[in-house]
């Protein structure tokens, strides 16, 4: 396989390692958008995180929860922002699920989530839109 992440899990690439255990690994992103930025992922290899099941997706984020917490505490955060670019055109670079933890200090920009995109679509359909996610479950 020619996937970078499982690379740097087999050990084929370095990587600066924060946390590893018998299914997931976070090492320290080497292109950071702040000090201690850290990538979460799963040792298997699935290229979306919409790919995965359930269970899988769960304990990912357990362990994303366990490692923000040291992340937090070691670094005397007041705030992170946790996310996941699912597909190409959401920006994912590396086709492996990867969830990245970016601490967060004061006077850095202090933008959220909402400042990744700058379109601001009509809310004129958000009734019928729910609506259709809300009746699209299994």
């Amino acid at each position: 396989m020619d996937c970078l992440f499982c690379k740097i899990v087999a050990g084929k690439i370095p990587s600066y390692k924060v946390y590893e255990d018998e299914r997931f690994y976070a090492f320290l992103d080497i292109y950071p958008c702040s000090e201690g930025h850290t990538v979460v992922l799963p040792k298997k290899h699935h290229g979306r995180f919409t790919d995965m099941s359930q269970k899988d997706a769960a304990d990912l984020f357990s362990t994303v929860n366990k490692i923000s917490k040291v992340v937090e505490k070691n670094l005397g955060l007041e705030g992170m922002n946790i996310g996941i670019n699912n597909g190409e055109i959401a920006g994912q670079t590396v086709p492996h699920v990867h969830v990245h933890i970016i601490p967060r200090r004061k006077g850095d920009g202090e933008g959220n989530m909402h400042t990744i995109v700058e379109l601001h679509p009509s809310t004129d359909n958000l009734e019928e839109l729910a609506e259709s996610i809300r009746n699209s479950f299994d």
